[in-house]
């Protein structure tokens, strides 16, 4: 662990911490009021997959379809316009956008296949973006001055690594230069969580065997074809089954390499000097 005491984590002169858990327990909150309090970097990983490494794809999704209409056909063909996303750390649509959901093309759905691409650009897009952060750590210190630095990642970030394996490459690499904080919820936020993508269900990256497990299910279950589905009502049948197998996939995470925090002890935060006090909290004595 880089910081092996609370002691040792308190007298850093320089803090890097990585944190990870399901999109909506706090992790982009947490990450803004470090950086609004002061000599701490913010690197998202979701904004550089969709910058870096999916701007491209994205952008030309965007173009794909300005191409059926005649006038912005017209325009793009002469170089007289101009597509692209205007992604922020706070407005990933997008991104969300390009993955988008299975189902019936009629109801804004993409073929499985099709669907199963953009996944596996997403899985690729996140693995290079998570390799990315000793690159933003050290670009963080040297053009900015940042002593310290927070890793926002993607809620799919237990998908892309074995979180069993002590020896996982990615996530050896990582805990080198980061400290892994897992923000856990409880049986309510994840109610909430629910809750909250049942009214604006929102595509997302799953791993492909879970994936292809739960569509073949959602067939059988439903009697849907590939091309009836209702992307909307298959993904939000998928989400909640999606959070029962993230969980203990975070969990063997903070166990193998870092620690645990609360959705409820992010909520209490005021500061950074509170943040970095009930890290401390955390850590061996």
């Amino acid at each position: 662990m880089l910081y092996p005491t609370a002691q040792s984590w308190l007298d850093a002169p320089k803090r890097r911490i990585m944190l990870f858990g399901m999109s909506g327990l706090g992790k982009t909150h947490l990450s803004n009021m470090l950086r609004a309090g002061g000599g701490w970097f913010h690197y998202s990983v979701d904004y550089r997959i969709g910058t870096r490494y999916m701007g491209e794809l994205i952008a030309d999704n965007f173009k794909r379809e300005a191409m059926k209409l005649p006038l912005l056909r017209e325009l793009l063909l002469s170089d007289s316009v101009y597509i692209s996303s205007n992604i922020t750390f706070d407005n990933l649509a997008p991104l969300s956008t390009y993955l988008g959901k299975p189902g019936d093309p009629e109801k804004g759905g993409l073929p499985f296949d099709e669907y199963l691409i953009r996944q596996d650009q997403h899985r690729s897009a996140e693995i290079a973006a998570m390799q990315d952060t000793a690159h933003f750590i050290a670009r963080a210190e040297a053009l900015y001055g940042y002593p310290h630095v927070v890793c926002d990642t993607s809620g799919s970030i237990c998908e892309v690594i074995d979180p069993y394996d002590r020896d996982d490459a990615l996530m050896a690499e990582l805990a080198r230069h980061v400290l892994p904080i897992w923000i856990k919820g409880s049986e309510a936020h994840t109610a909430e969580l629910i809750r909250r993508f049942d009214r604006a269900p929102k595509p997302m990256y799953y791993q492909r065997d879970f994936l292809t497990g739960a569509w073949a299910s959602y067939l059988a279950e439903t009697g849907t074809a590939p091309d009836g589905v209702d992307p909307d009502a298959f993904v939000r049948w998928t989400y909640a089954r999606a959070l029962a197998h993230r969980a203990p996939r975070y969990e063997a995470m903070a166990q193998n390499w870092g620690v645990t925090i609360t959705a409820e002890e992010v909520a209490a935060i005021s500061g950074t000097d509170a943040f970095v006090t009930l890290i401390a909290s955390k850590l061996p004595s």
